[in-house]
């Protein structure tokens, strides 16, 4: 085994035994070699496309594939089996890409002992590339699997788009050629690009099914009905649960990335749509014991659940882990959440932990409405910088950081955030400025997209660059979501990104040394060296 894609990998180098995330050495193994065999499908589909054949569904199916190896959200050992033998029959269905075609193109995956003996081979063949190289490679494919999330919940709402589908095969089977470093980096700030689409895509599929966001204010105090609560990202499933929860007296509440969720009018006219409970995905296992009722996990980030509670968590889409009770999606795509739902009229109401009112939907539709109020405080200097504080929250000591370094932001300035790393600090009192709260909210980490509209039209409206704009970028990552959105930062030309807590184990240095160089991206240090580097007079 050997895994480094995430933030929190064992020393910083790589988990080798078992994962941080608690994915064991089968299961990792089983990642790697689906990866492998996409590799080979994307390779064989793109030479029949180019010859006027190929399955046209295939980039669905190497989106979904790609998003179950994302951190934290697939753990089943059997479905990845599953996932493994139709990406082969897939793939076998195609014709020949050429007459010397690659072991990915054409390896079989006979059984458990073939499969585990394949997965030893990969990790060892690693250390025949070249670090650059290798590390080129990472950053494309986590990228990739960044692009197959977030494609992956815009084709549930019916929104897909083939070059965005093209891309990542091109981008798997780019891993399997003789390129050289110059040729990778092509790919990965390609990478970055088609992440703005994707991007984009996501948004105008969330908001033409359920509405543009307004700025809303939660509560995240626990009411005196049963409850269910709603983990992940997939704003369909919770539609679809809401719709199914009508009259039933239960409650749903929404956690972690789902808390965006409560600013689409679409979703947000549920009247037992009641609040959010809790906070970012590393606290799941003490907060889902207090819930009492069942958990819904639509997409990552899930935690090994505890025995406390392991009855009450059920699992659907790409989720998987062993034992637990799993919401599958029929031909029509209309889930049965029936089970889930009787299940929680037999739980007590959730434990109060609430922590104050919490503000979310300031995407870019519901401040650009405002632009003339913000751009007007800009000029009066009544807000004097913005700082980016999106990304992901995770369980690393050091993550204290991002709630010191917003308390201590002077209070002339506003912070722009979506992902969960906002937990650090939402629940701070740090008030508004003329009416424009500190903190913007944007959504989810797929929303960072908002940050980049909001930042680009700015910049129009002031006639300067997006670089010349008072804002900095003080970035937090966990997995590899993060990661497309710092290549999609770097495709727009963003330079000067601070991130942390660590950076990742993947870059090389010889790597790191051409993102320093030409897009100069840093390391976080203490908060009052980077508050002193980032709000400059402060």
């Amino acid at each position: 085994m050997f895994c480094n894609q995430c933030e929190e990998t064992a020393k910083g180098l790589g988990c080798t035994v078992r994962g941080v995330c608690g994915k064991d050495k089968e299961t990792a193994g089983l990642q790697d070699v689906l990866i492998y065999v996409l590799k080979g499908l994307s390779a064989r589909n793109l030479a029949a496309m180019k010859n006027g054949g190929g399955n046209p569904d295939a980039g669905r199916f190497v989106g979904g594939c790609l998003f179950a190896t994302l951190t934290n959200v697939n753990f089943d050992p059997a479905r990845l089996r599953d996932m493994i033998r139709e990406a082969a029959r897939i793939r076998d269905a195609l014709p020949a890409s050429g007459s010397a075609e690659p072991d990915a193109c054409t390896w079989v995956p006979a059984g458990p002992a073939a499969i585990a003996a394949k997965a030893q081979e990969i990790v060892a063949a690693r250390d025949a590339v070249d670090p650059d190289l290798r590390s080129l490679h990472d950053l494309l494919i986590y990228g990739l699997k960044g692009i197959g999330a977030y494609s992956h919940h815009a084709a549930a709402l019916g929104y897909e788009d083939q070059e965005i589908a093209a891309f990542m095969q091109e981008g798997l089977a780019a891993t399997l050629q003789d390129l050289t470093a110059g040729d990778m980096v092509g790919y990965v700030l390609a990478c970055g690009k088609v992440g703005v689409k994707t991007f984009a895509l996501l948004d105008a599929a969330n908001t033409t099914a359920y509405g543009t966001p307004a700025i809303t204010t939660v509560s995240t105090a626990a009411g005196t009905r049963p409850g269910i609560l709603v983990t992940g990202h997939d704003l369909k499933d919770l539609a679809d649960l809401l719709e199914q929860t009508r009259g039933a007296g239960v409650d749903v509440y929404t956690h972690g990335e789902m808390l965006p969720a409560h600013a689409y009018p679409a979703l947000a006219k549920y009247d037992h749509l009641v609040g959010n409970y809790g906070g970012s995905w590393p606290f799941q296992r003490e907060e889902f014991d207090r819930f009492n009722g069942p958990v819904l996990v639509t997409t990552n980030c899930l935690v090994p659940p505890k025995d406390s509670y392991r009855d009450r968590v059920y699992t659907t889409g790409l989720v998987g882990y062993a034992g637990l009770k799993h919401v599958d999606a029929p031909a029509d795509g209309k889930k049965d959440f029936s089970a889930l739902i009787e299940h929680a009229k037999r739980c007590e109401p959730p434990q109060d932990i609430s922590r104050g009112d919490l503000i979310t939907g300031c995407a870019h539709a519901p401040v650009l409405a405002i632009a003339d109020t913000v751009i007007s405080a800009v000029k009066s200097g009544a807000v004097k910088r913005f700082v980016v504080m999106a990304g992901c929250d995770g369980r690393h000591s050091g993550r204290d950081y991002y709630t010191r370094f917003a308390e201590a932001l002077p209070a002339d300035t506003v912070i722009l955030t979506a992902g969960c790393a906002k937990y650090r600090y939402n629940s701070l009192d740090l008030g508004d400025i003329g009416g424009i709260p500190r903190v913007l909210d944007a959504g989810q980490c797929n929303d960072c997209y908002s940050l980049v509209v909001i930042a680009q039209a700015l910049a129009e409206a002031f006639g300067v660059g997006i670089n010349d704009l008072p804002v900095s970028y003080n970035i937090a990552w966990y997995e590899q979501k993060a990661v497309l959105v710092l290549l999609s930062l770097l495709s727009l030309g963003i330079k000067d990104i601070t991130l942390g807590p660590r950076l990742p184990a993947f870059v090389s240095p010889g790597i790191l040394k051409v993102l320093v160089e030409n897009f100069g991206i840093k390391g976080i240090a203490t908060v009052e060296e980077d508050l002193e580097r980032m709000v400059p007079g402060n």
